[in-house]
């Protein structure tokens, strides 16, 4: 990418803050556009902030790094913590990368050239209208426009189901639902639970646990899909700001 990525850092230990904020300053792919003690003052500005990337520590006061990344409208996250534990749920939230304190400059330089990645895909995807993967009939278009959900495939959770707005389906071989989201435009699908993925041009209506859409299926006229605690701010602010 030929333009800086422009970044927000949060941590509540100001030696902490000013630390990593050092760190971003000797890079030349990122630009500090502003850094935040306190979640609550990030999320108060947010609409009036421009930011590709956050930079976010994990336990925090009120709100934690993992809470507040789900509210940041599906901006890049790179968690930074002290702590192993919160590893799996870091990247649970498609996070670009996580980081144990101390972090090296090295370290940081290799999170950034992820994030640099992601947004060069994302940028890719806007041109993009259509997907070659490796389905059960061998490599195969998929056409974006008429994807209407992708499941777990029945016999083997490797892979996947992929049906479309007409009713056909098509297996994806080995393929995981993390890099699906990769590769769809995020702003047209969205994860609704552990084992289903929708495009939210059929979804009709929603309620706290259920999203009903106006495709039918093979049992009912309409088809309902469960919406999971998990995936439930995320549906939300794509529903909003569709």
């Amino acid at each position: 990418m030929n333009t800086k990525i422009k970044c927000l850092i949060i941590d509540d230990e100001l030696p902490g803050l000013t630390y990593i904020k050092l760190l971003c300053e000797q890079l030349p792919e990122l630009e500090v556009v502003k850094v935040f003690n306190h979640p609550r003052q990030l999320l108060q500005e947010l609409p009036d902030l421009d930011f590709d990337l956050c930079i976010s520590d994990i336990n925090m006061p009120e709100l934690s790094g993992l809470q507040l990344a789900k509210l940041l409208n599906n901006k890049l996250v790179i968690f930074t913590t002290a702590y192993k534990e919160f590893a799996a749920s870091a990247f649970d939230l498609n996070a670009v990368d996580y980081l144990l304190k101390p972090v090296k400059r090295e370290r940081l330089q290799q999170a950034i050239h992820k994030a640099q990645d992601r947004l060069l895909l994302a940028a890719t995807q806007e041109n993009t209208t259509s997907l070659q993967l490796n389905t059960d009939q061998g490599k195969t278009l998929i056409n974006i426009s008429q994807l209407a959900y992708i499941k777990t495939a029945d016999v083997d959770s490797r892979d996947k189901l992929a049906v479309m707005m007409n009713g056909d389906s098509i297996t994806l071989k080995n393929i995981s639902f993390e890099k699906l989201q990769q590769l769809l435009p995020s702003n047209e699908f969205t994860r609704v639970n552990k084992k289903e993925l929708i495009a939210l041009k059929i979804v009709q209506s929603y309620s706290a646990s259920e999203i009903t859409t106006g495709i039918a299926s093979e049992t009912s006229a309409v088809m309902i899909f469960s919406l999971s605690d998990t995936y439930k701010n995320e549906f939300a602010e794509k529903i909003l700001n569709r």
